[in-house]
């Protein structure tokens, strides 16, 4: 059990000599606990867990969801024709389910191209699901719930590697998986539950390549004669590393998180130059003199093609079924402005509808309805309802079911300290796993503050989903601090996991108040009520 418990040690920007037994391989890379079951059953039982509470009652409520409205039609004629159709008049709104009812049929689709403003790929996912079990409101949120249901897994897994501790990893997923807005962005058919589960899983490469990479490195400064002694300098800049597939994989899953929806793109700029910075504190922690150029020479070239040229493709193949049907809208503009030379002209077409795309985007400034600025994120200044509404039958006068898309306050509210604590601990201890998940914060959190100063862009909680796993490894990594290292003594230890075990308490039971509005269960007005603590989140 000795692995399962065990606790990051805090590591700084150099090798330290701790015991002559340890390789310099291993104190470059510390080994991961040894084989047991627990290594993969551990977080498969916390994401079974997570996606029981997002499968269960997947179907209600038994409407179009907030912008559902969109993605379902677009989806569909995605399915049915490989391009977004418009839809008739009655499923272009949210009455689609009552359409659905009313008229038994699923012919919703008109013949002619749909103007969209994101990219296909989320709603091709969304796509399998009403391939799978119709148009229904399960088939249109199936694969919400899944991404949402892997990403458990994902933050567990990820989380073990950058601790080495299986314990700490299974509590990074029940956090992730005792999260309001993770459960409710995983229950309904928008495309943000995409973009982050894809950015995630590029993440998920990185680190694994970190590992990878500093291993290769340490085995052929081993080879060349290198002891890691204190004070030791190599000469060169250390080998080639040469492609890396574990990078190419997050050049295709960042390609799929923009195709997703454009915000990707900042993870993508965010996640090459982690990789470029791994690589040079790997070479400086080993002590070669040239280590930049090493990095560069080994790195540089080969930046372009992960995180450039792979994830382009990707976003371009993401746009096959515009590119394959006269359908898709203004497939012909180029055409009919007079280009027409093969191939160019349909490139141009597409284009202008990227251009298009990127115009509606930035100009978009509503201030109607639930908009928040991204200051607000972190404390829950202004979540959006989803959906409501005030049925009878409930056995009260007034009752009321709600979607409400909502943190859990003790992860968010928690988040805040465990950021701070980790940009004083970066700053401090160059620990590179308290760096990483500042700039994966960052990446999905910062470009928010320059559209709300710069262009005044309509806003919404929501969004944040995108950074949420690294607000959840930030607080795991606390936790971790909280508990101390396998060889603090009992009584240390002892004080830290009660500590660490009160605050998931504390989270299940806040999830569990607020899991009736966050599922749209009928409550009596006075427990909806009493669930809303500020009036910001009516």
């Amino acid at each position: 059990m000795g692995a399962f418990w065990s606790a990051p040690p805090i590591e700084g920007a150099r090798i330290r000599q701790r015991e002559p037994a340890v390789s310099l391989k291993e104190r470059l890379v510390p080994p991961m606990p040894p084989a047991s079951v627990w290594g993969w059953a551990g977080p498969l039982l916390v994401t079974l867990f997570g996606g029981f509470l997002r499968f269960y009652r997947l179907g209600i409520p038994h409407a179009v969801v907030f912008d559902e409205t969109y993605y379902v039609p677009d989806a569909y004629g995605i399915l049915k024709h490989g391009v977004e159709i418009n839809a008739v008049g009655a499923a272009k709104n949210r009455n689609l389910v009552d359409h659905l009812l009313a008229t038994g049929s699923t012919h919703i689709l008109t013949n002619t191209g749909e103007y969209v403003v994101h990219p296909p790929f989320g709603k091709v996912m969304i796509a399998v699901g009403e391939w799978l079990f119709g148009l229904t409101p399960f088939g249109w949120r199936f694969m919400a719930a899944v991404a949402g249901t892997l990403a458990i897994l994902l933050v567990a897994r990820i989380t073990r590697r950058m601790t080495r501790s299986t314990m700490l990893g299974c509590i990074a997923g029940l956090l992730m998986s005792l999260d309001g807005l993770e459960l409710v962005l995983s229950r309904t058919a928008i495309l943000d539950i995409f973009v982050t589960f894809w950015a995630l899983a590029a993440f998920g490469m990185l680190v694994l390549d970190r590992d990878a990479a500093r291993a290769k490195l340490a085995e052929a400064a081993m080879a060349a004669g290198a002891t890691g002694a204190p004070g030791e300098e190599l000469s060169g800049g250390g080998i080639k590393l040469g492609i890396r597939w574990r990078l190419v994989l997050a050049g295709v899953f960042l390609g799929l998180a923009c195709a997703s929806k454009w915000n990707g793109i900042w993870f993508l700029l965010a996640f090459g130059g982690l990789a470029l910075a791994w690589d040079l504190g790997a070479r400086r922690a080993l002590g070669y003199r040239e280590r930049l150029a090493g990095t560069l020479r080994s790195d540089a070239k080969w930046l372009p093609v992960t995180f450039v040229a792979i994830p382009a493709a990707t976003y371009t193949a993401a746009w096959s079924g515009w590119f394959a049907t006269s359908l898709g809208y203004d497939r012909n503009w180029a055409a009919l402005a007079g280009n027409h030379v093969p191939i160019w002209s349909t490139l141009d077409s597409w284009y202008q509808y990227q251009k298009s795309m990127l115009s509606f985007g930035l100009g978009l400034n509503s201030k109607a309805g639930y908009v928040s600025e991204p200051w607000s994120w972190l404390y829950l200044g202004r979540p959006v309802s989803f959906f409501y509404t005030a049925p009878k039958g409930c056995g009260v006068p007034s009752c009321s079911q709600e979607v409400l898309a909502i943190g859990t306050p003790a992860i968010w509210w928690a988040s805040i300290l465990a950021l701070a604590f980790c940009l004083g601990w970066w700053i401090s201890r160059r620990d590179w796993r308290a760096g990483a998940v500042l700039v994966a914060v960052g990446a999905g959190w910062l470009p928010w503050f320059w559209f709300a100063l710069h262009d005044q862009r309509t806003e919404y909680y929501f969004y944040a989903i995108a950074f949420l796993p690294y607000l959840v490894i930030a607080i795991t990594l606390c936790l971790g601090l909280i508990i101390g290292p396998v060889d603090a003594p009992p009584g240390r230890r002892a004080i830290g996991a009660v500590v660490t075990g009160a605050y998931l308490l504390l989270v299940l039971a806040n999830f569990a108040y607020l899991y009736p509005v966050l599922t749209a269960q009928v409550l009596p007005y006075e427990f909806w009520r009493q669930r809303m603590w500020f009036s910001s989140w009516i």
